[in-house]
């Protein structure tokens, strides 16, 4: 057990934000990792002490791009052009060669299958990246905000996590950003919100102006979480007959999309919401 506590006090140190995985598994042991993810020394003892958790490694709020480097299964076929290709490691060898790109060392871990980890820093200017499956390429999916990875000492089916390369991590090169940058976003129409001119109508109005306003000022990590307090304020509101809920849907999604987040979290989140503001009716009074 200190084996598997070392190991997430020296991802802490690098600032890097951990949570408890199953031990032997690749399942978080807590509910909402990602926000209960951590580099505090003493909760990691105080949590580690528990029992031989695994170290998951929260990417996004770690300000890592992860890509995720695979082997090929028994019986799995590749598409042409890579029918031949054994190794995720040789599919971003080629794709590095066609986009004429240099080699970048990083940071790298040797997962319990034979594959590996590459770490990266996430781009500070741009949009936020997230998690994708096969979009570089078959046997490469890549982990990034509302991801996770399994840092080095976590063992799975007894086989452990080791350091490939002890290297500092290297920021993404830009042939790899550009090929993950996110979609841009759908255009949105305006939404035009209709309130009567009484004591009532002022009151909603100032609460729209006032969500509106903490989500624009949300910071990185805690956007969501933003969202989905605005959506359970205003949803309260809609609830009790103060305001449409398709308008307070369409204000919610417009600004969420000015601050980053992605169209499926974006409606996930704000659904949530708005039916957790619904089993709390809120009335305004004339």
């Amino acid at each position: 057990m200190k084996d598997f506590v070392n190991a997430a006090l020296h991802a802490a140190g690098r600032g890097w934000r951990v949570f408890p995985v199953t031990p032997d598994d690749k399942t978080p042991a807590v509910r909402a990792w990602e926000q209960r993810a951590t580099t505090d020394l003493d909760r990691i003892r105080r949590c580690w002490s528990a029992g031989p958790f695994n170290i998951g490694l929260a990417t996004g709020p770690s300000g890592l791009v992860v890509i995720d480097l695979d082997l090929i299964k028994d019986e799995q076929a590749l598409p042409a052009p890579w029918t031949f290709y054994q190794r995720g490691s040789d599919v971003l060898g080629e794709l590095r060669r066609r986009a004429r790109a240099e080699h970048a060392p990083t940071y790298a871990v040797t997962t319990w299958s034979g594959g590996a980890h590459l770490y990266y820093r996430h781009p500070d200017q741009g949009e936020q990246m997230r998690n994708t499956a096969k979009r570089l390429g078959p046997l490469i999916d890549t982990r990034a905000h509302g991801g996770y990875v399994l840092a080095a000492g976590s063992v799975v089916n007894g086989r452990p996590y080791r350091v490939g390369a002890e290297l500092p991590v290297a920021e993404l090169p830009e042939w790899l950003a550009a090929a993950l940058a996110p979609a841009p976003l759908p255009e949105q129409a305006p939404v035009t919100v209709t309130l009567p001119a009484d004591r009532a109508g002022r009151y909603v109005s100032a609460a729209i102006d006032s969500q509106l306003s903490h989500l624009a000022q949300a910071a990185k990590g805690g956007r969501n979480a933003a969202l989905y307090a605005s959506a359970v304020a205003l949803g309260q509101l809609a609830a009790g007959g103060a305001v449409k809920a398709q308008e307070v849907e369409g204000l919610l999604t417009q600004a969420a999309y000015s601050i980053g987040l992605r169209p499926a979290e974006t409606a996930r989140t704000i659904a949530s919401g708005l039916r957790a503001g619904a089993a709390r009716p809120r009335t305004v009074a004339a």
